[in-house]
């Protein structure tokens, strides 16, 4: 029985050994960050550690990063009430709290006409097409992009940004909204005043410390050109699917994209089949963002995009890792083939 290959690195990434070995180690640490004694001056000295680690992945300064369950709850912390203006292609956590009336063209790129009023992502989950975000933009989805390519918030010129663990090797569970200097949210859990008043509630310290360290590792492994060879298989898998008789269409193919993601769209085999195929077959892919899979619907995404309803459920989205093989890619391609065309036939 051949190997299970994972190519749904965009819905979550495998547990880095670096981010494992930093929860283990903070499962002996006893103290309550809250505590004065000195076991909990461990544990917040633990805490301001990782959230200093996580700071510098991310080109911003400590004080800016608020600990929070992950980019959905920082999404309601920094979104309450205020009514930002969205587009159809953000994740369904931030489309959820804004008004969904920026303008999405062709490519995939959004009309932001006022950015202090508005939210808009960097790297869309479902395709990879990255957007150019304005000066003064009130909030940026950062999560896909965060680990996969270099980001400077402080230079940025954004207001605030979510980032996620999993989603470049930490631990599901943990994520941070990242706050200019001189900003402030209103909090939406209250009680003992954590996270510098912004989000009330004992530390995770187990989680945070496994983000610390992945987003130290994956800080590491960008600069050492990981993610250039990962562009690279992209490439490979997107031009070993191109050819005269190919009906798979490649969404994105002209815009800027992260360098892992393919959205591919194949008309008439509806993508819950195809990721249904490719898992018997031993593939992990899926047919759109983690978070909405499963539910019978067209791709918001895609359909913002112009493509009709027979098309943008028929796709499927292949998003590749530091991990993922040629061998991989080219077993991957060798089989997305052959169960299309026996289908064809």
């Amino acid at each position: 029985m051949p190997e299970r290959v994972y190519l749904d690195w965009n819905a979550t990434a495998p547990v880095r050994r670096e981010a494992r070995d930093a929860m283990i180690a903070a499962m002996d640490v006893v103290g309550n960050p809250s505590s004065v004694h000195g076991e909990g001056r461990a544990a917040k000295a633990l805490v301001e550690r990782s959230r200093a680690e996580v700071a510098t992945a991310m080109g911003a300064s400590a004080s800016d990063v608020v600990f929070v369950s992950g980019a959905t709850e920082g999404a309601a912390l920094a979104m309450a009430g205020r009514g930002l203006a969205t587009s159809a292609m953000e994740h369904d956590a931030v489309a959820a709290w804004g008004d969904g009336s920026l303008a999405v063209d062709a490519r995939g790129q959004v009309a932001v006409s006022d950015p202090s009023g508005s939210a808009l992502q960097l790297a869309n989950s479902e395709t990879g097409i990255l957007q150019d975000l304005p000066a003064g933009l009130a909030l940026s989805d950062m999560t896909q992009a965060f680990g996969k390519m270099p980001l400077a918030f402080d230079w940025s010129g954004v207001e605030m940004a979510l980032v996620s663990a999993h989603k470049l090797g930490g631990p599901k569970g943990i994520g941070a909204l990242v706050i200019r200097r001189g900003l402030d949210v209103v909090s939406q859990i209250r009680g003992g005043g954590q996270e510098m008043g912004r989000r009330s509630g004992t530390e995770n310290i187990i989680g945070i410390a496994g983000f610390g360290a992945a987003a130290t590792a994956a800080a590491q492994d960008l600069e050492a050109g990981v993610w250039d060879r990962v562009a690279q298989l992209r490439t490979f898998l997107e031009t070993s699917l191109e050819g005269a008789d190919n009906p798979t269409i490649l969404v994105g193919k002209e815009s800027k994209r992260l360098p892992n993601t393919s959205c591919l769209i194949t008309p008439g085999w509806k993508g819950e089949t195809q990721v249904m195929a490719l898992d018997l077959a031993g593939f992990a892919v899926s047919a759109g963002s983690a978070c909405s899979s499963g539910k019978v619907r067209a791709s918001a995404v895609l359909t913002a995009m112009g493509y009709g309803p027979g098309e943008a459920d028929c796709a499927i989205r292949v998003s590749l890792g530091p991990d993922t093989t040629q061998t991989q890619v080219a077993r991957f391609v060798e089989t997305f083939r052959r169960l299309r065309d026996r289908r064809r036939a």
